[in-house]
């Protein structure tokens, strides 16, 4: 089933859950979920939209949607979108960070995100999962990565003894490696207090 005749059975699922809605507070989160879905289409994401579906199947790391070497790369183009992508994950020297801004959009901010320990993390729990490739150093790892022409969306290399991510982000064409052990650091965090 294609993604637009997918999104219009939704639609016609979610307007049929409107119609049957007994409470005014129901039928209104129905109606936002339709026009987030017309959203979508009207705005031209449709393909974006799908991308994005496919790749939240396959348990990869939160997407970006851009990545930079440094703080100030990251945020003159932040500063440069007349909106900012509220909530979206970028990577700033391979580090996630989220975007979030003000409710007048005028002050933006690029705090680091746990997002990717807690990713590896969760890869972790039951042991260190297979590597599917060895290398001596870190600039072999780099070369074979690069050369693969349709990498999946993560894979396990072992690099030296340790482990790494590979990770694609296909919706612009970028690639990473992150060691496992960024997941030590939310060892390092202290809990919040209650």
């Amino acid at each position: 089933m294609t993604i637009q005749k997918r999104i219009m059975r939704v639609q016609e699922l979610l307007g049929l859950a409107h119609e049957n809605a007994q409470s005014p507070e129901d039928k209104e989160l129905l109606l936002t979920a339709i026009e987030a879905l017309w959203f979508i289409w009207r705005n031209g994401q449709l393909h974006e939209f799908e991308e994005y579906y496919e790749d939240e199947g396959t348990n990869a790391p939160e997407r970006i949607i851009a990545a930079f070497d440094t703080l100030e790369e990251a945020q003159a183009w932040l500063k440069a979108r007349p909106i900012p992508p509220d909530m979206a994950h970028v990577l700033i020297a391979n580090e996630y960070h989220i975007i979030m801004s003000s409710a007048d959009r005028q002050k933006r901010y690029l705090p680091p995100s746990p997002t990717l320990a807690y990713h590896i993390a969760e890869m972790t729990r039951d042991g260190l999962p297979p590597a599917v490739a060895h290398f001596a150093t870190r600039e072999e790892a780099w070369d074979w990565f690069k050369a693969q022409t349709a990498p999946p969306l993560q894979s396990v290399l072992q690099i030296g003894g340790e482990h790494y991510l590979a990770v694609y982000y296909r919706n612009i064409q970028h690639r990473a490696l992150f060691p496992f052990s960024v997941a030590d650091r939310l060892k390092k965090t202290p809990p919040s207090a209650p």
